[in-house]
C-alpha cells in the first residue's frame, strides 16, 4: 500500500523521526526503569532508529530500532499491538512508505514498500533528489590567505601542496554553499595575466580576476585610516609600558619585531577579541604591528564583500594550520577597522609526501604525466589529439581533487609521489574511478541510443507507466536508498555548519563527504553494472524491467553530475 504525498521528495530524516513518534508514542504507555526524582527519562528520537546502509542488512531490513531500544519503552521489550500498527501504517510528508515489519533478536526491523518508493523517486526523473531540500540566503565571502602577495602575488613554483589543498577546498566551498542558495564571492582578486590564473585553470578553478595594472589604493587608504583612528590602536603610554617590559606583546609582539620603527602603526588585538567577545582566538594574540601586507589584505577583503546584498557576510577564511595564526592577527585586524561581518576559519592539516619535496607546480606535473602515461598503457595509440588531452587534464584535475578533499580538512593528508606508483586507470582509486563509472553511464546510454535508432528497442516511457516492483536487484534498491534519496540532505549539511553559534572561530565543515560518496557510489553501481545486464535481448516481455533500470541509472547520471559539479569536475562522456 502507499502512503506517498504526491509532491514531497521522500527523506531519511522525516522518516526516521516519523518512524521515532509511531514506537514512543503516548508517554503513559511507555515503560523505563530509569528515574530521577518521578521523573521518566526517554530516549532521544533519532537514536531510537538507525537506518541501515550495509548490501547485507538491507536484505532483511531498511530501518532497525535496536533491542536495547525496545527494551528502555517496553517491559521486556515488548511492542504493543497498537504501536507496531502506528509503525506500519507510517505516512506523512517525505516519509517512505512502510511495507512491513516485525521483532527479531535484533530488535524491530522495518522493510520499506520499495515499488513504491521507486516510482516516488523516479517516475518524474528525480529532479527534486539532486539539489539541497531548502534554499538558503545570505552572502559568503571564500578567503584564501594562500594567494595573498606576500608581498608578491604567489606563482605555481612558490605555493605548497598544503596551500594547494586550502584553495581546492575554497573552490569546493564556494560551489557547494552557491548550490545552497547563498551568495558567493572570493578573495583575492589575482592579475588576470598571471601564472597562478593559467595554473588555477588548468585544474578548472575560476578565481576573479582584474587587469594586470588594477590597484586597490583606495580601499588601503579607508583601511589605513580606520585602523589609525581603531579605539583599539597603541597608545604611547601602552607602547612605553610593553617596550619597559610591560608585556602585552603577545604573539603579536615577537621578537622579529623589536626595534622597529617607533612611529609604526600598532594595534592591540588582544584587547579588540576580548571586548568584542571573539571566542576561540589564540590567547597569545597581542599587539600587532600593521604592515603594508596586511592593509592589501584587508582591502582585498572589503572588496569581495562590497557586492554583498544582506547587511552582514560571513567571511570563511580557509587556511593551513601553518597560517593559522596569521589569519588569526589579520581576523581580528579586520574588526579593528570596524566591520562586523561573521567570520569563521576553515583550517587544513598539512599534505605529507615522504621521501620527497614538491611544490604545487611539480605535483600537477607528475600527475598529469603519470594520467598520460596510465592512459597510453590502456588505450594505446589513439591516446593524441585534443579530445586525449582534454581527457587526460579532467583526470588529472579529478585525481588531486580527491586525493587533496577526501580526507577530513584537519587531518594531514600524505601523498605517494613516488614516479613508479601514481596513478591508475583501474581499481577504486579515488578520482579516476569515479570518473570512470561516470563515463560508464554515458557509454551504457549511447548503446541503448544506438538500439532505438536501429529499431531493436522503443523509446522509454515515462516513468509514471512502468511497473516498478520488476526492480528486485538488492543493487537497486542499494543505489536507491544510500545514494539517491540521501544526497539533498547531505548537501544541507555545510550550510547548517556555518549557522553554528558559540563554537569559537574554527568551523568544522563534513568537506570530504562529496568525495567520499562518489566513490562509495561508484563501488556500488561498479559492482551492480558488472552483474547486471542493463540492455537485455529485444523482446517486449523485458522491455519494462529494462525501462526500470533506465530510469534508474539515467537517475544516477544525473547524481554523478550534480555531486562532480560541487567539485568543479565536468563528466567524461567516454573512456
Amino acid at each position: 500500500m502507499e502512503h506517498i504525498e504526491e509532491s514531497s521528495p521522500l527523506r531519511i530524516t522525516p522518516t526516521v523521526r516519523a518512524l521515532s513518534s509511531a514506537l514512543r508514542g503516548k508517554r503513559e504507555n511507555v515503560h523505563d526503569s530509569r528515574r530521577e526524582n518521578g521523573d521518566r527519562i526517554f530516549p532521544e528520537p533519532e537514536k531510537l532508529w538507525f537506518k541501515e546502509s550495509s548490501a547485507k542488512n538491507l536484505r532483511n531490513r531498511d530501518f532497525l530500532s535496536p533491542t536495547t531500544m525496545l527494551n528502555t519503552l517496553y517491559a521486556d521489550g515488548q511492542v504493543p499491538p497498537a504501536v507496531m500498527s502506528r509503525v506500519l501504517s507510517l505516512c506523512g510528508s517525505g516519509v517512505l512508505p512502510v511495507a512491513g515489519g516485525e521483532v527479531m533478536g535484533e530488535g524491530l526491523r522495518v522493510r520499506v514498500d520499495r515499488a513504491a518508493a521507486f516510482k516516488a523517486v523516479l517516475a518524474d526523473g528525480a529532479t527534486e533528489y539532486l539539489k539541497p531540500s531548502s534554499q538558503r540566503q545570505g552572502c559568503v565571502v571564500l578567503n584564501c590567505p594562500a594567494l595573498h602577495p606576500k608581498p608578491n602575488t604567489p606563482t605555481p613554483d612558490t605555493l605548497t601542496l598544503g596551500q594547494l589543498r586550502t584553495v581546492l577546498l575554497a573552490d569546493h566551498m564556494g560551489a557547494l554553499l552557491r548550490r545552497q542558495g547563498f551568495t558567493v564571492s572570493y578573495c583575492p582578486t589575482l592579475p588576470e595575466d598571471s601564472d597562478i590564473i593559467t595554473f588555477l585553470r588548468a585544474l578548472g578553478i575560476d578565481w576573479p580576476t582584474a587587469p594586470a595594472n588594477w590597484t586597490n589604493e583606495e580601499r588601503e587608504e579607508k583601511i589605513q585610516e580606520a585602523l589609525e583612528n581603531s579605539p583599539y590602536r597603541e597608545s604611547e603610554m601602552e607602547r612605553g609600558r610593553r617596550t619597559s617590559g610591560g608585556g602585552g606583546g603577545g604573539g603579536g609582539g615577537r621578537k622579529a619585531e623589536e626595534g622597529e620603527n617607533e612611529g609604526a602603526l600598532r594595534v592591540n588585538l588582544k584587547r579588540v577579541f576580548q571586548e568584542e567577545g571573539l571566542l576561540g582566538y589564540d590567547p597569545s594574540l597581542g599587539t600587532c604591528t600593521v604592515h603594508r601586507d596586511s592593509v592589501s589584505h584587508l582591502a582585498q577583503l572589503d572588496l569581495a564583500t562590497a557586492d554583498c546584498t544582506v547587511a552582514m557576510a560571513t567571511a570563511l577564511h580557509v587556511t593551513s594550520c601553518q597560517d593559522e595564526f596569521r589569519q588569526q592577527q589579520i581576523a581580528v585586524l579586520w574588526r579593528a577597522s570596524g566591520v562586523t561581518h561573521t567570520q569563521r576559519h576553515l583550517v587544513c592539516g598539512p599534505v605529507k609526501t615522504p621521501g620527497s619535496h614538491l611544490t604545487a607546480a611539480q605535483y600537477l606535473q607528475l600527475r598529469r604525466g603519470q594520467m598520460k602515461e596510465a592512459s597510453e598503457m590502456k588505450y594505446g595509440d589513439q591516446v593524441e589529439g585534443q579530445t586525449w588531452d582534454d581527457i587526460i587534464r579532467v583526470m588529472t584535475s579529478a585525481t588531486v581533487r580527491f586525493e587533496l578533499l577526501s580526507t577530513v580538512h584537519t587531518s594531514p593528508v600524505t601523498l605517494d609521489v613516488q614516479r613508479e606508483g601514481g596513478v591508475s586507470t583501474k581499481g577504486p582509486r579515488g578520482g579516476v574511478f569515479v570518473m570512470y563509472n561516470c563515463a560508464r553511464l554515458h557509454t551504457l546510454f549511447d548503446s541503448y541510443e544506438r538500439g532505438v535508432e536501429k529499431g531493436l528497442y522503443p523509446e522509454i516511457p515515462e516513468g509514471s507507466q512502468l511497473d516498478f516492483s520488476a526492480l528486485k536487484e538488492e543493487g537497486e534498491w542499494l543505489l536507491l536508498f544510500n545514494y539517491l534519496i540521501p544526497f539533498s540532505e547531505l548537501l544541507d549539511q555545510s550550510g547548517q555548519a556555518l549557522d553554528c553559534e558559540g563554537g569559537g572561530a574554527r568551523v568544522n565543515i563534513k568537506t570530504e563527504q562529496i568525495c567520499k560518496f562518489l566513490v562509495s557510489l561508484s563501488k556500488d553501481f561498479s559492482s551492480y553494472y558488472n552483474r547486471v545486464h542493463v540492455l537485455g535481448e529485444p523482446l517486449p516481455h523485458l522491455f519494462n524491467q529494462m525501462f526500470c533500470r533506465l530510469h534508474l541509472l539515467r537517475a544516477l547520471r544525473e547524481l554523478y553530475h550534480s555531486a562532480l559539479d560541487i567539485l568543479n569536475l565536468p563528466p567524461i562522456r567516454q573512456l
